[in-house]
């Protein structure tokens, strides 16, 4: 194997997730976000965490100023933000003066180092930018802070312009920069581009860096392969959030290097927190990990198909490139008409179901494949696989409640669609040997049979209160049907931590959701959520 010829402890990492990361379509982050986020990527081990431009808008300036109390284990805080303007004095600038102001002991510049940005977007000369790279880096070091300059659009630059981009370059090093970062700002950078361009600046008297972009789908690979030509800081974001296509993505870099390389980049605590920092990131952005994000996606070691089930059986090290736990994350079996024998003892052994007899295995597979074919979908339903096994083995003779019936009725006057359309529900069951009839209202037909369930059941279990239903989707199946269409439903169910997906199919959304509210309530009455033992069958 070819290793990165670099000593380990000589790379950095440097976030950016709360500056270029934050620029990502979708995301809008108040400061209470940028602080709750700043510990879950102080807990990934980097060394840096970029906190936004000071000198940009009031809320980073707030932010600095509340970050300056939030005690950092591993990374130091840096302040980002543009040199000076053309024909202005660096101690003159407000923008440099907001950076002095952040308080932090490091500080990152941009100056551009491709030619035609110069002439064309900052609308100066090749010489005066030069002069305003090294004017505001003398002013900063000489302030007491440790510079580090990004060197813009420098791939680009390089391309077309060689020794004007290495000269920038050499005027950060000589005003006394302790980093220079070569940029690729477009993000359409190749692997076997990279290294002519680092190698280029490396003989400059400086230690490189790289920032790339993921708009040739190369983000990672491009930082890999600048490690290998000599750079000695990477520079990426949690989940590779960023603009357009995203940056490199510290969650996939990270354990490349751990896992792959061997470099004690992190600590393996750190390592093994990954996936929930990435995570947690993920809801505060709202901007969910990717089920198929490497190594923290939840997808990431899912397993579908006999075959693979059978070999992970044996070996989890067949189908697997690493262990999940190294990441914090879990191998997942998933459950569907493809599933043999094999998943399906996998799968219960992972839900704490004994379905190690082959012929109840064989009986569980068969039917899961019969009601897949119906349009039921078990992979992200594990709590109704449970039911379903639970109900074969006769483990739900003495279920907590039972249905008797139920209606629901939504009242629309005139033609106005903005005008309201009150719902009503009514649920008839038994539970726990009582018959009652609840009704409820809602916002429409599944809110108010949520509404009515809770109501008659709540008097019998008074913990289904506190469960609270986060997501619902629907899908049409067979949409050459268009209206007639069978329609599945899911519904995540939360409580006290613990969530659990249920599965509904019926002729309509709301024949398919009602069966999906249903099997919420009733797995979590099975299981014990929210009380102290869970009902007895």
């Amino acid at each position: 194997m070819t290793m990165i010829p670099l000593r380990p402890d000589a790379l950095e990492l440097y976030d950016t997730t709360l500056r270029d990361g934050a620029r990502q379509t979708g995301i809008s982050l108040t400061v209470h976000d940028r602080i709750r986020m700043l510990g879950q990527i102080d807990s990934l081990g980097v060394g840096f965490i970029e906190g936004g431009s000071p000198g940009a808008t009031p809320l980073d300036k707030e932010f600095f100023a509340q970050a300056a109390h939030v005690p950092l284990r591993s990374a130091s805080l840096v302040a980002f933000g543009p040199i000076r303007r053309p024909g202005a004095a660096a101690a003159d600038d407000p923008q440099v003066a907001a950076l002095r102001e952040a308080g932090t002991r490091f500080v990152t510049v941009a100056a551009p180092a491709h030619d035609l940005h110069v002439s064309q977007v900052l609308r100066t000369s090749l010489d005066e930018n030069l002069m305003m790279l090294s004017q505001t880096v003398r002013h900063l070091v000489a302030e007491g802070r440790r510079v580090i300059v990004d060197a813009e659009h420098y791939f680009d630059g390089f391309v077309r312009n060689p020794a004007y981009a290495l000269e920038v370059v050499r005027t950060a090093a000589e005003a006394g920069a302790r980093t220079v970062v070569l940029c690729d700002t477009n993000g359409g950078m190749l692997p076997d581009w990279i290294g002519d361009a680092i190698s280029g600046a490396a003989s400059l008297g400086v230690d490189l860096g790289v920032q790339c972009h993921n708009d040739s789908g190369c983000a990672v690979a491009n930082s890999l392969a600048a490690l290998g030509a000599g750079a000695v800081h990477v520079q990426g974001a949690v989940n590779g959030y960023g603009e357009r296509a995203g940056s490199t993505d510290l969650t996939t870099l990270i354990p490349d290097l751990q896992l792959k390389y061997g470099w004690p980049v992190v600590t393996s605590e750190q390592l093994s927190g990954l996936t929930h920092a990435a995570r947690a990131i993920g809801e505060i952005t709202a901007q969910p990990v990717a089920p198929r994000q490497p190594y923290v996606g939840e997808s990431a070691f899912a397993h579908r198909g006999g075959l693979r089930a059978a070999a992970v059986k044996v070996n989890n090290d067949l189908y697997q490139h690493v262990d999940p736990r190294s990441v914090g994350n879990d191998m997942r079996m998933l459950i569907s008409d493809m599933a043999g024998r094999a998943n399906i003892q996998v799968k219960g052994a992972q839900l704490g179901l004994d379905l190690a007899d082959r012929a109840t295995a064989g009986e569980v597979a068969e039917a899961v494949r019969e009601r897949e074919a119906r349009g039921y979908a078990y992979e992200a339903a594990d709590a109704s696989f449970e039911l379903l096994v639970k109900r074969m083995r006769g483990e739900l003779a003495a279920r907590p409640f039972t249905v008797v019936g139920w209606w629901v009725l939504t009242e629309q006057q005139g033609d106005d669609p903005d005008a309201e359309a009150p719902t009503e529900a009514v649920v008839r069951l038994l539970a726990d040997g009582s018959y009652r009839v609840c009704a409820g209202e809602g916002s429409g037909p599944v809110n108010a049979l949520d509404q009515a369930l809770r109501r008659a059941l709540g008097g019998v279990y008074p913990q289904v209160r506190s469960y609270e239903l986060v997501d619902y989707r629907v899908r049409l199946l067979g949409a050459v049907r268009g209206t007639d269409a069978t329609v599945r439903a899911r519904i995540d169910t939360a409580c006290g931590g613990l969530t659990w997906t249920t599965v509904g199919v019926g002729e309509n959304v709301i024949e398919a959701s009602w069966e999906a509210l249903v099997e919420a309530f009733l797995y979590g009455l099975v299981k014990g959520y929210g009380s102290t033992a869970p009902h007895a069958l």
